[in-house]
């Protein structure tokens, strides 16, 4: 469905744009229909980066970004319409992503003017009453009402239910549930899961391990725009070779152990050491940064 072949993004900073930065190096990797994919790294890593680039916010410097044989930065005109229509984002703040001066029935006026121009009002009510159906909301709850006078929950699941709108294939989930409170986070990964059974392929990107065991099937660690694991979510999590992937584990705070002064960390410098090695394969769906040479 969609996938990245040796994609990088690097910004011209300094004075007069003379330096490089490079945000994400020589990153490869692909996503099936049906399948959750997270992508985890501290900020800065290069996460949202990628994910802009999918959603064609952010140009490709380097490599290509194919999404069912397409490569999506030669899409123009109509094209571009088309694959609006079948991959879209969600992101981490979800009031950021509505104007407090309008209801949130704006947010689905806008999708209409631009996708569904010629449809009947009345087949089109009914769209969006079974859109917000199908992630838990009910229309008259939610419609007619400022994005303040909605809990952050209701307003994620709602921007998620404008994205069904356009039958979707693939999601782009860049820290979505972030700012959710404890109980409703449960709410949106579980949305999630019932998206992932009727085939929508998922980048999850978020910086919280809990969350990617929970929900995806694989799992790619980011370290400073490179590539340093990936496989499947068990063996990542399960058995985990590269350093940094293993202090990543081991700063996850657990329910019945109380934090210790003085934990042992991978230092800075020894991952350093190894986060610029070529990825060599170590066990069968399991890529780790090569700590060999």
């Amino acid at each position: 469905m969609l996938q990245l072949t040796h994609v990088g993004k690097t910004y011209r900073v300094g004075a007069f744009g003379g330096g490089a930065l490079h945000a994400v190096r020589d990153v490869t990797f692909g996503v099936e229909p049906g399948e959750v994919v997270s992508l985890i790294g501290e900020s800065g890593s290069g996460k949202s980066t990628i994910g802009r680039m999918i959603l064609r916010l952010s140009s490709v410097s380097a490599g290509s970004i194919m999404f069912e044989g397409s490569d999506i930065s030669l899409l123009k005109g109509g094209a571009v319409r088309d694959y609006y229509r079948r991959v879209q984002g969600v992101f981490q703040d979800p009031f950021s992503s509505c104007n407090p001066i309008f209801k949130v029935d704006r947010v689905f006026d806008t999708l209409r003017h631009n996708f569904f121009a010629g449809m009947a009002e009345s087949e089109w009510d009914g769209r969006v009453a079974a859109s917000l159906d199908s992630v838990n909301l009910v229309a008259g709850d939610v419609l007619n009402k400022f994005p303040h006078q909605l809990s952050g929950g209701q307003l994620q699941r709602l921007l998620i239910a404008r994205a069904l709108l356009l039958d979707i294939r693939f999601l782009v989930a860049d820290e979505i549930i972030s700012m959710l409170d404890a109980s409703t986070r449960i709410d949106v990964l579980n949305l999630l899961a019932l998206l992932k059974d009727r085939g929508l392929g998922v980048l999850f990107v978020t910086h919280d391990l809990s969350l990617g065991n929970y929900i995806s099937d694989r799992t790619i660690v980011l370290r400073r725009g490179r590539i340093v694991e990936m496989g499947d979510t068990s063996l990542v999590f399960g058995d985990p070779k590269h350093p940094y992937t293993r202090m990543l584990l081991a700063s996850v705070p657990t329910l019945h152990q109380r934090w210790e002064v003085g934990a042992a960390r991978t230092s800075g410098d020894a991952l350093d050491a190894v986060v610029d090695r070529p990825l060599a394969e170590v066990a069968p769906g399991h890529l780790v940064a090569d700590l060999m040479e």
